[in-house]
This record gives C-alpha cells, structure tokens and sequence, in this order.
C-alpha cells in the first residue's frame, strides 16, 4: 500500500485572497465552490496534488519550514518582476553576478517561495 500526498495545505487569515494570488501566480484555476469568505479553498494545479488555503487565527510569526521553489517558464529575471507585481515581496536576493541564483518571495501574507532560474538558463551554465 502507497501512501500520497493528497493536497498541499497552506495556513493563512485570508484563503480566497490568498489563493487568487497563488492562482494568478502558478496560472492554475481555483475550486468552482471556491469564495471570498470560505474557511478553505482549493487552487487545482496542473500537475500532482492542488493547494489547500486553510482559514487560521493566528499570523505567521516564524520562518516556513517547508516551501515551494518554482521553475519559470520564461527567464528567472522577467518572473522576478512578473512575481513583485502580483504582489509578493522580495525576502531574499540570492541571484550572482554570473547569473546563477535565485530570489526568495514573501507572498501576501508572509509565506516564503523561491524563483528559481529556468530549465533553459541551467543549461546555459555549469
């Protein structure tokens, strides 16, 4: 018997706003019975198991200790400014002067995510 991940649940004040950012980000829909005010909603990815934003009392106060680290379609740089203008802020900027790198977010409310470089600028270096 295999055990699966069946969703990856996210604990936030805000679900529905907080999961139109995330919807907008990784180009995925939200769950058709999502809406503004839901204690819970669903981003359905493409691929492997969906987001679950989880209504809490509590604020973030502490580092993630797990996070998503995304690969662009595009270039890392022109998602870096796609990214800051959906509204996440620049946590760390970890990009070198050779190209290599990446860049951690805080999305909305403070939760933590890398952009990675794309498949295509990997190959391109060593």
């Amino acid at each position: 018997m295999t055990t699966r991940v069946r969703t990856f649940s996210i604990d936030c004040a805000d679900p529905y706003t907080l999961a139109q950012f995330w919807s907008k980000l990784l180009d995925a829909p939200l769950g058709e019975d999502d809406f503004p005010g839901d204690p819970e909603v669903l981003v359905q990815l493409p691929e492997g198991p969906p987001l679950l934003f989880l209504q809490v009392p509590e604020p973030k106060t502490v580092k993630n200790r797990l996070h998503m680290c995304l690969e662009p379609g595009t270039t890392r740089d022109v998602e870096v400014e796609r990214v800051l203008e959906l509204g996440a802020t620049i946590f760390d900027d970890r990009r070198n002067t050779d190209g290599t790198g990446w860049v951690v977010f805080a999305d909305p409310e403070g939760n933590e995510f890398c952009v990675l470089r794309s498949e295509a600028e990997r190959a391109t270096t060593s």
